[in-house]
This record gives structure tokens, sequence and C-alpha cells, in this order.
């Protein structure tokens, strides 16, 4: 059964989860009502409908589990780290229906009420993300796959090792293309030299067929996929068999041609205006909201290093189209961090940075002032982070497709801040572009709101900060 995907980033394990425990959410308040009053209809009689206050209940609860990183398909977590998440969840989740009840009083529960409906779907909300944790990696919700080639291109499936990276396909054979230099271990998976790949996809009942020749030229069985395509077998090159298994464009597979006619790479007008426009209004009340954050940092600053250190640093960063901006953080090192203007990266335990900086970049309230580079139009809210322009001019040199990052505004965060750790090296980079290049290419309103909740996540468990 192929595992369905919205925009590559949730499939159908996660899409049933989360269906699920919004209908323990939503019923939670029901069942709360009849265990309080006796029945619905008793309870509707005394506090009003309460089909509204049900919708409103589950939706900010499961926002709040999204945000602790509970959804994200290729995590590998335990039950105790879910446990955990879980709890942090309802925490998050009881703080904000608190605010939203004073916002909106006609959709208040009754203390007890709510306690109850909290209760309930805690339990049963442990109970499903037990299950689907034992059973998650089952067959019933993984493409089987057959691979095309044995050599180094298909070698790059065989590199996804971990049980977590495997969880959207089986490959239930590998067929050995003319051509190839076999270096691919098959790990106990069936191997298949000269054999006719329509009849082994009939045969296994497979899904789909990725290409993974090495050398595709006069080798292509053109007539064999096509009678395999047409009875619904999908067939998937294997650049985007990678990008769907692991949100990210392998850029050693990629070449020119494929940047151009691959679908997406295309920001329209009206996205462009519309993603302008949330910025604006997102930018100007967290902006609002965060101003009192911004005077506490402020004075912290101000009394660890002296009453006239600087508070805000401004760094020269390359922008949208490769233009230079200035982004604005509060600052977290010393002042003389670069007495001699060389750009350095950040290290593990950096001893520039001051004891007020570090809680700031563990916590990323550093970032705050950035709002501003938002409502500005020098930034986003979300797309790639922006690089300094000695570092730039490096990287382009030395890793390919690199400029092409720039083809968005750069965001507050982003694809790979929330996918992979902080990096300091140009290997780091350059596994950074690759989620990056995927976030150019796929972007729209769903990716940038997933993005924007699981950066949350990263906020809560301190990932990647130094």
């Amino acid at each position: 059964m192929p595992a369905w995907s919205i925009n590559r980033t949730i499939r159908t394990p996660l899409l049933l989860l989360g269906a699920g425990e919004l209908l323990v959410l939503f019923s939670s308040v029901y069942v709360a009502a009849i265990i309080t009053c006796g029945s619905v209809e008793a309870c509707e009689a005394r506090f009003g409908s309460l089909a509204f206050r049900a919708g409103l209940f589950a939706v900010v609860m499961l926002v709040s589990l999204v945000s602790t990183g509970l959804y994200q398909f290729h995590q590998r977590i335990y039950f105790h780290e879910a446990f955990v998440r879980v709890l942090v969840g309802f925490g998050l989740g009881s703080i904000s229906l608190t605010l939203v009840f004073l916002i909106i009083r006609s959709a208040q529960l009754m203390q007890y009420l709510g306690a109850i409906a909290l209760l309930y779907s805690l339990v049963l909300i442990l109970g499903l993300r037990y299950y689907f944790l034992r059973h998650a990696d089952e067959n019933i919700f993984r493409h089987r796959t057959i691979v095309y080639g044995a050599g180094s291109r298909a070698a790059a499936i065989s590199e996804l090792r971990r049980k977590a990276d495997r969880r959207g396909f089986k490959v239930v054979a590998t067929v050995a293309a003319p051509g190839d230099t076999q270096v691919l271990e098959t790990s106990g998976e069936l191997m298949l030299e000269d054999a006719c790949v329509e009849q082994v996809s009939g045969k296994l009942n497979a899904d789909e067929i990725v290409i993974a020749m090495d050398d595709r030229r006069g080798n292509l069985p053109v007539g064999a996929l096509l009678k395999c395509k047409l009875r619904g077998v999908q067939v998937i090159d294997i650049i985007e068999f990678l990008e769907r298994e692991t949100g990210k464009i392998r850029i050693d597979l990629v070449q020119p041609g494929w940047l151009i006619f691959s679908s997406g790479f295309r920001i329209s007008p009206a996205r462009r205006l519309f993603k302008r426009l949330v910025d604006l209004l997102v930018g100007s009340v967290v902006g609002l909201l965060c101003l009192p954050f911004m005077v506490l940092i402020i004075l912290a600053i101000k009394i660890e290093d002296g009453i006239r250190a600087p508070v805000l640093y401004r760094q020269i960063r390359v922008g949208f189209r490769g233009e230079n901006f200035s982004v604005l953080k509060f600052r977290s090192m010393r002042e003389d961090a670069e007495a001699d203007g060389k750009a350095v990266w950040a290290e593990e335990n950096d001893p520039r940075i001051t004891r007020v900086g570090r809680v700031l970049r563990k916590l990323r309230l550093d970032e705050l002032p950035q709002v501003f580079n938002v409502i500005r139009g020098e930034m986003s809210l979300v797309g790639p982070r922006p690089e300094r322009p000695q570092f730039v001019e490096k990287l382009s040199e030395s890793i390919p497709y690199y400029a092409e990052r720039h083809a968005v505004l750069p965001g507050v965060t982003g694809w790979a801040q929330i996918r992979y750790p902080y990096g300091s090296t140009e290997h780091d980079a350059a596994e950074k572009l690759q989620y990056d290049l995927y976030y150019v290419k796929n972007h729209n309103v769903f990716l940038d709101l997933m993005i924007i909740l699981q950066t949350v996540e990263v906020i809560l468990w301190g990932k990647g900060s130094r």
C-alpha cells in the first residue's frame, strides 16, 4: 500500500495517527460532559452547545502536540521520549487554551469539565502512541520498492540504514542494469541480474520502481517500464525517491537538466505576495508580544557587560538574490569576538560567548530582533538561514548549486534548521544546502506552517544551538 503524502512531509501513518488523536481530543469533551452531567443533553442545557468548544479544544491541543515534534515521520523516538513530549504538548496546550478562553469567553469550558477532558485524552493518546510506535514500521504502511540499478547511484539507497529512514519503503528486489559497476550490498534483498523488470514487479506485487542506473544511454528498458506504469506501478527517478524519503535533494546526484525540468522551483507572484503579507502580520504580532522579553534581555546584557555595552549585533549577511543586508541579533558574544576582522563559525562551547549569550543561544532568543528584518522585508519567517558573504563566496566555489538557495528570502527559521543540527564545516554547509534546495523547490503555506510548529520543538529541546 503506497504511503500518501502532503508536500512529502506527512505520510499515511501520521495522517491516521493525527486523525485518531484529533478524534480522541474532540470526543473527550463529550465524554467529560457525560461524566459530569450524566448526559450530553444535560450538559448543553447548563452550559450551551459543546461542538464549537470541542472543536477548539481539539485543534489547539493537536497544534501543541505537533509543536513538540510528535509528527516527524523519520524521527527515531522511543516510547519514554514520546511520553515526555506528549506531557509537554499537553502542558503547552493547557496554557494555550487558557489564553484562547480569555479571548473567546463564549468557548470556555468549566474547569472540572476541561480537566476531565485533558485527563481522558492524555490516557488515550498515550495508548495510541504506544501502539503506533510498535506498528508504524509494519509493511502495510510502506511502498514495495524495486531498485533498477546496482551501481554507485543505487548505493545511495543502501546508505539509508536506519529503521526510521526506511519507514516509507521496503526494497523487495534489486535488478542490476546493463552498464552498472555493481557496488551495491543488498543486505539480504533479492538481487536479480539480466531480469525483466516487468516480470519482477508483477511477481513481487511492487508499488514502485526506482530508476537508479549509472548510465541510461541506450540501456533504459522503456517498453517494460511503460507497461509497468500502465499497470499502476509508479516509476520514479532516484533523485525524486530520495527527495521524498529524506526531505532533501542529493546534490551529488543532481544534474542541471533535472533542476530545470523537475516540478517545483517556481515561485509565483501570488505566492510571494501572500508570504509577504503573512510575514508582515505575524512579524508585527510577534514583535509586540515579545517586547517585554526583549526589555528583560536588554537589561540582562547591560547587567553583565555594563551600561555602555552594545545590546544589538549587526552583521552583514547575503539575502534574496545575493543582495547583502544587516541582520539584527541580540549580542551573545564578547565585543572583541572578531577583533581581527575575520569571520569565524561558532564552535562547541565557544569561549567568546557570554553567560547571558549562552542562555540566549540555547533558547534562540538572540534571534528575536530579526522580526524587524522580517517587517522590513529583508527576511521571511521561514526560509534558508542567511550566511555571511565571506562564507558564501567560499562555499559557492566548492559546493555546486549553493547560490540557488538565494532564490527565496532568507528566514528566521528554516527546513534545514529543524532537520539538521548546527554545523560549522563545509561538509555541514553542503548537507544543509540539500535541505534548503528541498525548501526552495517545494515551499508552500503548509510546509511553512509545519516548519514554524517544529521550530518550537527545536527550542524546547535545544537542538542545534551553540
